[in-house]
C-alpha cells in the first residue's frame, strides 16, 4: 500500500466502514459482493474502499455492476464509467436499460422514483443470482440514512429507515451498507483527494426530488443546530417505546379514539 493512500481522511473512512461491517456482521469469508455502481461519487468510493486492504474483515470478492437507466441516449456517461471500471481492474458488468424514462411516462407521472428504483433494484437482484452473489453492497452513507427516517415520517406516516444490514428473500441475499457511519461530506472530501470523478445525473426529477427537499431542510435547521443531524441519527438508538402513542387494550389506535 503506497504511502499516499495512508491519508488521515483515507484511515478515518476505513475505520468507520470496517466498524459498521463488524457491527452488523456485513461480510463473511468467502462472501461474493455485489457492488451497485450508479457513478455518483458515494457508490465510486464505496467501491474504491472496499478494493483496499482490509484490518478486521475477511477476504471477500467483488463485481461491480451499473445497471443505466436510459436518460443519456448518447452513452457518453456510460463510456466514461465502463472506462474507470476497467483501467482500475474491477471485475464489472454494465447494462444498459430504458428503466427510467419508462418510470417517467406519462402514465406514471406521479411517482417516477418508485418504480425507477423498484424495476432498477430488481435487475440487481437478478444479475447477483446469475453471477454467484449473495451480498448487494448500496453506497447509503449516514445522511441518506437520516434523510430516509424523515421522509418516511413526512409522506410515509411511519418511522422506519435504511437498515445496515438488511436479508430479503428470506436470507438467500443480503443488502448491506458499508458506508453507515460516514458522513456525506467526508465523502465527497475523499472523493476529491482521490479525484474520483462523478458521472453526470441525467434524471429529470434528481432536483426537485423529496430527498433534497429533506436536504435542504436539515441544512437550514443546522444553522441553528449544527449537531442536528448527528442527533437524529443517535435518536434512532434512543427509541423510547413507553413515550409513542400505541394501542389500547381493545385494540384501538388512540389517534382513532381521538378523533371521535
Amino acid at each position: 500500500m503506497s504511502g499516499k493512500r495512508d491519508t488521515k481522511l483515507y484511515l478515518h473512512l476505513k475505520k468507520w466502514l470496517e466498524k459498521a461491517a463488524v457491527d452488523y456482521n456485513m461480510i463473511k469469508e468467502g462472501d461474493r459482493i455485489l457492488v451497485g455502481v450508479s457513478g455518483g461519487l458515494d457508490s465510486l468510493v464505496l467501491l474504491n474502499l472496499l478494493n483496499t486492504r482490509m484490518v478486521f474483515l475477511p477476504q471477500f470478492s467483488m463485481l461491480a455492476v451499473n445497471v443505466d437507466m436510459g436518460f443519456d441516449q448518447e452513452y457518453r456517461g456510460y463510456a466514461t464509467l465502463e472506462k474507470y471500471l476497467k483501467e482500475n481492474g474491477y471485475e464489472y458488468i454494465m447494462e444498459k436499460t430504458d428503466i427510467g424514462p419508462l418510470a417517467h411516462s406519462d402514465y406514471n407521472k406521479k411517482n417516477p422514483c418508485f418504480l425507477c428504483s423498484r424495476m432498477r433494484r430488481k435487475r440487481i437482484f437478478e444479475i447477483a443470482n446469475e453471477n454467484g452473489c449473495n451480498k448487494i453492497a448500496f453506497a447509503h452513507h449516514k445522511d441518506d440514512i437520516i434523510e430516509t427516517l424523515l421522509i418516511n415520517m413526512f409522506y410515509g406516516r411511519e418511522i422506519s429507515t435504511m437498515m445496515p444490514d438488511q436479508s430479503v428473500f428470506r436470507g438467500k441475499f443480503h443488502i448491506i451498507r458499508p458506508l453507515a457511519y460516514i458522513k456525506e461530506t467526508l465523502v465527497k472530501k475523499y472523493a476529491k483527494e482521490k479525484n474520483i470523478l462523478a458521472i453526470k445525473d441525467m434524471c429529470p426529477t434528481s432536483k426537485t426530488s423529496r430527498r433534497l427537499y429533506i436536504k435542504r431542510l436539515l441544512d437550514y435547521m443546522e444553522k441553528d443546530n449544527k449537531d442536528v443531524r448527528e442527533n437524529i441519527f443517535k435518536a434512532m438508538s434512543h427509541v423510547k417505546m413507553d413515550y409513542l402513542p400505541s394501542r389500547d387494550v381493545d385494540g384501538r389506535a388512540l389517534y382513532e379514539m381521538s378523533a371521535e
